[in-house]
């Protein structure tokens, strides 16, 4: 145990940056009061959703660090697919559409300029296509934590500073 200790490698700052956007992702509020499904997809979109706010907001500014912290998240999800029992054979397999999604979702939450677009591309992503009603408040815990995140610091941010509860 000691030995695990002094030999472990210091987390990077991409790493400490997905562990924050982690935890915001899996917060309960977002399970019981917004109804998004305590799934593995639910939660894969919730995470898809933090990635897209912290995305969003270091384009231009950090780009380097968007690239490490989608590099992490990928790390993270191989590493879990194989955690879960999956062959090393169809990691690639099931890490394909989980790809594909990713990019699906953060072209859908980046051109949803308008809060009805929004909704609907959450229902859509976030609730499987059905009509909720908590798509729209999870749409404005959206918008807010956009605003809050544009008015923080990058360095902050890139700290893992997200404060988005």
């Amino acid at each position: 145990m000691i030995l695990n200790k002094l030999f472990a490698r210091k987390p990077t700052a991409a790493q400490r940056l997905y562990v924050a956007i982690v935890a915001g992702a899996r917060q309960e509020k977002f399970y019981a009061e917004m109804d998004v499904p305590d799934t593995l997809d639910g939660r894969f979109d919730m995470i898809v959703l933090h990635m897209f706010l912290v995305l969003d907001r270091l384009r231009g500014e950090a780009a380097d660090m968007g690239q490490q912290l989608t590099d992490t998240f990928f790390k993270d999800l191989d590493r879990t697919l194989r955690e879960m029992g999956i062959g090393d054979l169809s990691v690639a397999k099931k890490i394909r559409p989980m790809a594909e999604a990713f990019a699906g979702r953060i072209k859908a939450y980046a051109t949803a300029s308008e809060e009805g677009v929004l909704v609907e591309a959450l229902k859509r992503n976030v609730y499987g296509g059905a009509a909720n009603p908590k798509a729209s408040d999870l749409a404005q815990w959206m918008q807010s934590a956009k605003t809050k995140l544009s008015s923080m610091p990058t360095k902050s941010i890139v700290d893992g500073e997200l404060g988005l509860e």
